[in-house]
């Protein structure tokens, strides 16, 4: 049976497989560490049965007023647990922890050429808000979709009409 729980500091020394994947952004230890610190709720992990780490995900909540949302910094699955539904349960649990937070919507950036994580995301509702230009590093550098869902609060969806024009990392609020 596949355990949903909170992400702790020892599960830092193993999640690291998990991670192996080019489009999975990894970060430092002390990035991770504040995300545990300051929105446990947000760091979730699923276990297999024998202990190992199927995936995780980490988000936080951020912006103002109508802005108020959660984020999904980070979402991965090992390779070996793809196609399973975790990625789905990983989201419905961040969704249901940012309607408990009263926030109008989700949002997320993913690479425009993640096709079927952009799949997957809109088999979920979300739909692409706008692009950003340029958001991940790289040889050449890559655009991103922001892609959102409306939670229960936006009761008129204003947080999800797509932009027409793209954008720069540097005009994101």
């Amino acid at each position: 049976m596949t355990t949903l729980r909170p992400f702790t500091c020892n599960d830092m020394f193993r999640f690291n497989f998990v991670n192996l994947d080019p489009l999975t952004e990894t970060y430092g230890l002390t990035f991770y560490l504040q995300y545990m610190a300051h929105w446990p709720e947000y760091f979730q992990l699923t276990e297999a049965p024998g202990g190992e780490i199927m995936g995780y995900i980490m988000g936080k909540a951020e912006g103002h007023k109508d802005n108020w949302h959660g984020h999904v910094t980070a979402l991965s699955v090992a390779p070996d647990y793809r196609r399973l539904g975790l990625a789905a349960k990983l989201m419905s649990g961040l969704e249901e922890i940012s309607e408990k937070k009263q926030a109008y919507f989700v949002d997320l950036f993913v690479r425009v050429s993640n096709t079927v994580a952009i799949n997957m995301y809109k088999n979920l509702g979300y739909i692409i808000y706008r692009t950003v230009l340029e958001y991940y590093s790289g040889s050449p550098d890559e655009d991103a979709y922001d892609m959102r869902k409306a939670l229960s609060r936006d009761v008129d969806k204003l947080s999800v009409v797509p932009l027409t024009h793209p954008v720069r990392p540097e005009d994101i609020e």
